[in-house]
């Protein structure tokens, strides 16, 4: 039997078929063109258990009905990851909120229309910024669980693009909940979510490493490419590392605890500050050649709300690597691939 991974060639999709392959799973990935398949099939190698379906446009509401039409018969999981996630639009409806909810809703539809009896689990890559409440970010006395919602509305949310990236996630895992208890007697899997903070880490390969990373990778690749004196974000939030959120996925399918859960990830705090601690103290090199920080002395210092995923450390049952491990080899791998290393 095969696992289905919708959007194959994201940053954490990729280390996810990776984990898959490496545990014997064959593999249906989803890909925008044929040309994106030939690259992944190049990349994974010819003898790796993978085929590929195109789906060219996630937010049409039937995009997934000939991928499960074909394929249900073969697939007993399916690891929801494609959604989009970028900052770049002022049409936060159209680019951000009604792809998100149409490609969860897409391929659930699709799962009960053609897989309502084989598919055995369905997991969905959700996001941190489905549980917690932007208003309450800077209230220390404020402890997000897994089980915390964001409170935003459709509408309140089309303010900026970070309210409406974060209000899409949350709008797209609750569809997928909401669908779950209206057609619990028509579909056969059980659902876990995971939702994950910033994640950080290298690329499964090292030619995608470009001028402009993912969204959270950002967050290392701005002060790794600084210049002394440069005015870094000082970005504060929470890290894990996107081998940890991989391997979480296929752990949210594996194990019998996880039905029903909202796997929280994230090991502990990071500021901008940290980050550029942590590539001044391992790339020796670049100490006096990138910015100072934006708060020396003060690297990953608590800020505002927490958030307490111990029950997910405990259904996990793993270590999460380290900021200094995860930031070093990001940045390795990015120094690298520019002959800096």
């Amino acid at each position: 039997m095969a696992v289905l991974v919708t959007g194959a060639t994201g940053f954490i999709a990729l280390w996810v078929v990776h984990y898959l392959l490496e545990e014997g799973y064959e593999v249906i990935g989803t890909v925008r063109s044929q040309e994106k398949a030939e690259k992944l099939q190049r990349q994974f190698g010819s003898e790796a258990k993978l085929s590929f379906e195109i789906v060219p446009d996630i937010s049409v509401v039937n995009a997934f009905d000939h991928v499960l039409q074909k394929r249900a018969p073969e697939i007993e999981y399916v690891l929801h990851t494609a959604s989009p996630f970028h900052y770049k639009t002022t049409e936060y409806e159209k680019d951000l909120l009604i792809p998100a909810v149409n490609g969860t809703k897409g391929i659930l539809n699709a799962i009960k229309k053609y897989g309502a009896q084989t598919v055995k689990r369905l997991v969905i890559t959700s996001s941190y910024a489905a549980i917690l409440d932007p208003s309450k970010l800077g209230d220390s006395s404020t402890i997000f669980t897994e089980k915390s919602w964001n409170p935003t509305t459709w509408e309140g949310c089309r303010t900026d693009p970070s309210n409406a990236y974060r209000a899409s996630k949350k709008f797209a895992e609750l569809a997928a909940w909401e669908f779950l208890e209206t057609n619990k007697d028509i579909v056969k899997f059980k659902l876990t979510t995971v939702n994950p903070v910033l994640v950080f880490g290298p690329q499964k390969f090292d030619e995608d490493v470009k001028g402009q990373l993912n969204t959270s990778n950002e967050v290392i690749n701005v002060p790794l490419h600084s210049s002394p004196g440069d005015k870094l974000p000082n970005t504060q939030g929470f890290f894990i590392d996107v081998r940890d959120v991989a391997k979480a996925h296929l752990l949210a399918f594996q194990k019998e605890d996880t039905i029903g859960q909202r796997l929280g990830l994230s090991n502990g705090r990071v500021n901008t500050q940290g980050v550029v601690d942590i590539l001044n103290n391992k790339f020796p090199q670049l100490k006096g050649k990138i910015a100072e920080g934006p708060t020396p002395g003060k690297a990953n210092q608590a800020v505002g709300a927490d958030f307490d995923n111990t029950k997910t450390k405990e259904l996990l049952g793993f270590a999460f690597n380290s900021l200094e491990n995860v930031v070093y080899d990001t940045a390795a791998q990015i120094l690298k691939k520019e002959s800096r290393l």
